[in-house]
Formats: structure tokens, sequence, C-alpha cells
């Protein structure tokens, strides 16, 4: 698209996951050009199925999609406008290890990953001004026959002052992927967060659902410790709230830091229940499939980190991020707490005591 020839964006996509799917899938209905990369176990059937999604009532079968394993063979597609990178946060160090040899042929990285630290990581290697924070609140999911599943449009934010946001500001909203622009990756990225790890340690230690958890009066009252450390430390780091597509962020923030829990209790169980319904979140299915490691090190576990740099305790974070860890790691068992809320409270106690 930066060739006016060329009415096309050409866009590099690393991963065929739900995001890279939905994302990439989109924006090759509405008419761009996407390349894939990734493993010859996943290039093999995509090859034989392509790239399924349901998109709202209208199902998609996306035929002779140009997927690699060599960036080499992927560069020949090029070059390329952008470039999209949504891997699992302890996997970014492996991820620019892979591309070491390609980065001056790279274009912007837009990094859709949880967490605030990625960009960072990426920007050291490649150049804060190749990297560009995008966050995506729409919910996806993936069914029984692998086909990806829109399962509630919210849209995706962009933060970055490069000049190529602008056209995908326009390329993001024809393919029907609701673009929002921001102007700190910081208040985007860390409001991101403070959702991402509501019920979502908790939910994987204890073999619950989020609803659950928020139905539970003394397991309630530890999800809103966790969450008023995220808030006291964001506070500390002068980063504000702010509100993200489809999700009212600002207005949860309210609700947890001001709200007595017997109020805001059945208004976020009602809420953490009708947003997810029985779907269990990201750690939850990460330590349930046998995943030996977990993201939570890159959300709880920077809260933790960015808390020691302002001084702001963060126990409640501390406890998940450690005994998580410790579960998917198989220092624990993985059953320790399995439906055991009050041996997790008690463990929490004596750790804050400690």
């Amino acid at each position: 698209m930066t060739n006016m020839n060329d009415p096309q964006m050409r866009v590099l996509c690393f991963g065929t996951g739900a995001i890279g799917t939905y994302i990439g899938g989109s924006l090759m209905l509405s008419g761009q050009k996407v390349v894939f990369v990734d493993r010859p176990a996943v290039i093999a059937q995509v090859q034989q199925n392509g790239l399924r999604l349901k998109l709202g009532q209208r199902e998609h079968r996306l035929k002779n999609v140009q997927i690699f394993e060599s960036l080499d063979e992927a560069f020949k597609q090029g070059p390329f406008d952008a470039a999209m990178v949504a891997v699992k946060s302890f996997d970014t160090q492996n991820f620019i290890n892979g591309i070491s040899a390609f980065w001056r042929d790279l274009p912007p990285l837009i990094s859709f990953q949880n967490g605030v630290e990625n960009e960072a990581v990426l920007a050291s290697a490649l150049g804060a001004d190749r990297v560009i924070a995008a966050s995506v609140t729409t919910a996806i999911g993936k069914g029984s026959g692998g086909e990806i599943i829109l399962e509630k449009l919210r849209g995706i934010g962009f933060a970055s002052d490069h000049p190529i946001v602008e056209e995908l500001l326009q390329v993001f909203k024809a393919a029907g992927l609701k673009p929002v622009r921001y102007a700190q990756a910081d208040s985007m990225k860390w409001s991101k967060m403070l959702t991402n790890v509501i019920a979502n340690a908790s939910s994987a230690i204890l073999d619950m659902t989020p609803a659950q958890i928020y139905a539970t009066p003394t397991l309630y009252r530890m999800e809103i410790l966790q969450l008023r450390e995220l808030l006291k430390v964001m506070a500390a780091l002068h980063i504000e709230v702010t509100d993200l597509p489809g999700t009212p962020v600002r207005l949860l923030a309210r609700a947890i830091q001001y709200l007595p829990l017997a109020i805001s209790q059945p208004l976020l169980t009602n809420a953490v229940g009708g947003g997810r319904g029985e779907k269990m979140p990201s750690f939850h299915i990460d330590l349930h499939q046998g995943r030996k490691q977990s993201e939570v090190d890159f959300l709880n576990g920077a809260v933790v980190r960015f808390g020691e740099k302002c001084n702001v305790a963060t126990p409640v974070n501390q406890f998940l991020n450690n005994t998580l860890l410790a579960l998917s790691s198989g220092e624990k068992p993985m059953f320790t707490y399995r439906n055991n809320p009050v041996k997790l409270l008690q463990d929490l106690k004596i750790s804050m005591q400690s």
C-alpha cells in the first residue's frame, strides 16, 4: 500500500493461531495480501484445510493460503508494509532470535501480545521506530472443528506515531476489525492487562470458572486485592486507565477501587460471567493442556516487577504468579488447589505474613 501503484496492503503474519487467523483472514477477505509463517505441521494442515473463520452468521474457508516455514521463502512474496506478531510472551525472545537474520528486511512490526513488556523487548532488537503496540479486545474462540470463531466483536487498539498506522486504521476498518488509535501505548497496554488478569491465574490454579470464582466472596476479595495492586502500580507509574474498544475499563477500575465489595461483587460477577460464559481463561487452557510455561509471569509477574521498581507492595500478584509457575513447571502437582479455595487462601495468608 506504500506503493501507490498497488492498492493492496501486504502483511506478513507470524503464526496462524486464533489472533493471526482472525486478523489475517479478515484482511484477506477484504482484499489485502497476507503471507503467513508457521511450523511445518501447521503448514500441512492449512494447505489441506485452508483457514476457516466463522464471522457472525457467515462461515469462510480461505484456500490457497500463502504460508511458509522459511522467512527466505516468505520474503520472496514481499516487500511487506507491516508484519504481525501474536506469539505468547514467553516466546518473544525465541521469536526475536528466529528473525534476527532478517532485521534489515522486516517491515514495521505490530505486537498484538498481552502484557506490558514485549514492545520494549522487540524495540531493543529492532528499534523503537519499527514496533507498533496493539491490543485486541475482540473475543475470539476456536471451534471443535478447528475453525476460528468471532465470539464478540469489540475492536483493536493501535498506539504508535508510526506513519503507517493511519493506513492500518483504514485497512483494518475496511476489514471489519473496528480499529481505534490511542495516544499512549502504556495506557492502552496496562488497561488491557487489567482486563487480562481478571480470574485468570485463580481459574487455572483452582480449576474453577471465572464466574464461580467471582461468586465466592472470599475468592472475590482476593481478586479485588489483586486488581487494586495493579491499579496502585499504574498510579505510581503515572499511567492512566483508558477505555478500550468495546470495553469500559475506566468504569471497571472505579468499581474495583471505590465500591464496597458487597455492592461490586454482584455487578462484576454478572459482568465476568456474562462476558465469558463457561469459556476458560488462557492460563487455565495452557496449564490444563500440559504447557510447561505460562504467561502469568508476564502479567501478574510484571505487576510484581514494576511494583518493586516504584515501591508498591504486590503480595497477591506475587503469590498467584509464583503458585501458577510452580504448577506449570511441575514443582507442585497440578491439582494441588483444585476446587479448594480454603487451602489456596490459607497459603496466601501465610505467604503475605512471611
